[in-house]
C-alpha cells in the first residue's frame, strides 16, 4: 500500500533561483522554455516600442504579474504574463521597436503549465527524491534545511507564502494609495546608469524626483537640468521647492531636445499618412437653434451627471416619484465624468452620429487583412452597425486619439460625461488611458475640436493610417452677420467652422460633401432628436 501526501516544495534550478510549486505526484519534472510573442494589441498595429522591462532575466513571476509595457501609435499597454515561471532571456530591450508576432522573451515553466507546443526542453530532468521507511510504505522526509551548497537535486520543505500581487500605477481599479503622487519617503526611479552618473555629481536623487520618465523616472536630463540651476545641495525639502521654485536659467546657445515617445510616434504616423490621398473640404454650420436649446438642456441635466454639491435635496420634493415604487438606480458616474453646463461639443457629436447612420460608408473601416503593398488584391471595407467616433486630445505626454464607441446609443448627457472622462485621464502625469479608452479598433470618424484651443475658423486636418475613412476639425463658434437671412436684411447667426479630410480612396468628394449636408440637416434643426427618439 502506498500513501501519498501533498506537500509545498521550493526547486532550485540554481543560486537564488526559487519557484514555489505544489506537486500532489512523485513522477519526474521536465522544465521547458516558453517563447513569449508579441501579439495583436490594435487594428492597423504592426509595431510596438517597449518602453519598460518590469522583470529581469532569473528572476521568478506569476501569471498576471506586469512583464513589460509597450507604446503604440495610438496608446501605451501594459502586458502581463500568462504562466508562472522564471524570467530566462529578454529578447527586446527598452527603447527598441518590437514587431507583431516577434519573441519578447523566453520564461522557463513546468511542462505541465504549458502546452506541447513551443516546448524546447533542457537539461536532464529533475527526480523528485522518494523515501521508503520500510516495506511499500512511502512517507514524506523529515523537515530538511537547504544549504549554501545546493545542488540541482536538493528539497526544501517550506511553506508557500500567499503571493500578495502590487496593483499596477495605471489600473483604474487600483486603490487610490497606489495610486497617489510620489512623496519624498518613497524610493526613486532611476536606472543604475542616472544614479551613476548623480553620484559622480554629487546630486541627491531624492532632491531630483520625480523625474520627467514614465512613472516619475528620474532621466539624465533631470539631473542636467539639476545641475544647470545650480541646486547641488545634497537634499532640499519638498515644502522648500514648492514654495520658492528656482527660474530656469536663461540658455544663450542652442539646446537639442530628442523627441518624447509620443511625439516620435506621430513623427512616424504623419510619414505614414503621406500614403493616403486626401479630399479636403470647409463649410460652416449655423448653431443658432442650438444656442437657444442649450438653456433648457443645461436646466434638466440627469442628477447624477452633477456633482453632489449641485445636486437638489430630496427634501425639496413634496411628492416623491419612488413613493409607489423604487425607480431603477441610475448609472455610476465617476466625479471626474460629472458636469454642471453643457457645450456644443456633445450635441454635435450627437447629431454626427445621426448623420453616420444615415450613411453606412462613414461606419465603416478597410479590413484589417486589407493588404498595403500588394496592389493585385482587392481591399475590402468592414462597415460596423454603430458610430464610433475618435476624439483627439491633445495630453501634457502628447496627442492621442481615444474613441467614444457607439455614441449614437449614447444620449447627449452621457457624451459630454464621457467627453470630460476622457480630458480628465489624459490631464494625467504619466497618461492614464487605458485600452478601455482606447481599444484595439478606433473609430471611423475623428473628431479634432481646435476651436477649445484658439479662435480658429478653419483648420486641414491630416487623417493617419487607422484614423477611419474621415476626420473633421471644428473651429470656434462665433456671431455674425448673415445678409442671406431675413427677407434680405441680414440676420446675426451663431455659426461655426467645420474642415474636413477624407481618404480619397474609399471616399468620393461628392460623398463627403453630401455627408456634410447631412449632418448639417440634423445640427440646424436639433428638434428633429425629440421625434428621433420618440
Amino acid at each position: 500500500m502506498f500513501l501519498r501526501h501533498s506537500a509545498t516544495f521550493v526547486l532550485r534550478r540554481g543560486p537564488g533561483r526559487h519557484l514555489p510549486r505544489t506537486l500532489f505526484h512523485s513522477s519526474s519534472v521536465q522544465w521547458a522554455l516558453k517563447r513569449f510573442k508579441l501579439a495583436d494589441i490594435g487594428e492597423g498595429i504592426t509595431e510596438c516600442e517597449v518602453i519598460k522591462w518590469n522583470v529581469k532575466p532569473a528572476s521568478p513571476v506569476h501569471t498576471f504579474d506586469p512583464l513589460c509595457e509597450v507604446q503604440s501609435d495610438k496608446a501605451s499597454v501594459e502586458i502581463t504574463s500568462p504562466f508562472d515561471g522564471i524570467i530566462k532571456d529578454l529578447l527586446v530591450e527598452e527603447g527598441h521597436v518590437a514587431k507583431v508576432g516577434q519573441d519578447l522573451c523566453t520564461i522557463e515553466v513546468a511542462d505541465d503549465m504549458i502546452a506541447v507546443e513551443d516546448e524546447v526542453p533542457l537539461a536532464t530532468p529533475v527526480e523528485q527524491p522518494v523515501f521508503t521507511t520500510g516495506g511499500n510504505v512511502r512517507c514524506p522526509p523529515p523537515k530538511q534545511h537547504a544549504t549554501s551548497a545546493g545542488g540541482p537535486g536538493e528539497v526544501e520543505h517550506q511553506p508557500s507564502p500567499k503571493q500578495t500581487r502590487r496593483p499596477h500605477p495605471l489600473d483604474p481599479n487600483a486603490p487610490l494609495e497606489a495610486r497617489a503622487p510620489f512623496s519624498p519617503a518613497q524610493d526613486v526611479l532611476a536606472t543604475p546608469s542616472v544614479r551613476h552618473y548623480a553620484r559622480q555629481h554629487g546630486v541627491n536623487l531624492s532632491s531630483v524626483a520625480p523625474g520627467s520618465g514614465k512613472d516619475g523616472r528620474i532621466e539624465k536630463r533631470d539631473v542636467d537640468t539639476f545641475l544647470r540651476r545650480g541646486a547641488i545641495e545634497s537634499a532640499v525639502s519638498q515644502d522648500t521647492a514648492a514654495t520658492y521654485p528656482v527660474p530656469a536659467p536663461q540658455l544663450d546657445k542652442d539646446v537639442t531636445v530628442e523627441l518624447s515617445r509620443t511625439r516620435w510616434n506621430m513623427w512616424k504616423a504623419m510619414e505614414k499618412s503621406l500614403a493616403i490621398p486626401q479630399f479636403t473640404c470647409s463649410t460652416t454650420l449655423d448653431l443658432t437653434e442650438l444656442h437657444n436649446i442649450l438653456p433648457i438642456l443645461n436646466a434638466h441635466i440627469p442628477t447624477h451627471y452633477l456633482p453632489p454639491s449641485a445636486r437638489p435635496s430630496a427634501a425639496s420634493q413634496v411628492i416623491s416619484p419612488s413613493a409607489f415604487h423604487a425607480p431603477p438606480a441610475p448609472p455610476d458616474v465617476a466625479p471626474s465624468a460629472q458636469y454642471t453646463r453643457l457645450t456644443y461639443l456633445p450635441i454635435l457629436l450627437k447629431t454626427l452620429s445621426r448623420a453616420m447612420l444615415e450613411w453606412p460608408l462613414f461606419r465603416s473601416s478597410l479590413s484589417p487583412d486589407t493588404p498595403s503593398t500588394d496592389t493585385s488584391a482587392k481591399p475590402a471595407l468592414t462597415m460596423r452597425p454603430h458610430a464610433d467616433i475618435s476624439i483627439a486630445l491633445s495630453t501634457p505626454t502628447g496627442l492621442y486619439t481615444p474613441t467614444i464607441q457607439a455614441a449614437d446609443m449614447c444620449s447627449v448627457y452621457a457624451l459630454a460625461a464621457q467627453l470630460r472622462q476622457l480630458a480628465h485621464l489624459g490631464r494625467q502625469v504619466p497618461c492614464a488611458l487605458t485600452p478601455k479608452e482606447m481599444p484595439r479598433r478606433g473609430g471611423t470618424v475623428s473628431v479634432s475640436n481646435v476651436g477649445g484651443i484658439g479662435a480658429v475658423e478653419s483648420a486641414a486636418p491630416v487623417l493617419v493610417p487607422g484614423g477611419g475613412v474621415a476626420i473633421v476639425a471644428i473651429g470656434r463658434a462665433r456671431w455674425v452677420w448673415d445678409v442671406e437671412r431675413g427677407d434680405g436684411s441680414g440676420e446675426r447667426r451663431l455659426k461655426v467652422g467645420v474642415s474636413w479630410s477624407a481618404d480619397h480612396r474609399v471616399v468620393e468628394g461628392a460623398e463627403m460633401v453630401a455627408f456634410t449636408e447631412a449632418w448639417r440637416a440634423w445640427v440646424e434643426a436639433p428638434q428633429r432628436l425629440i421625434a428621433d427618439s420618440v
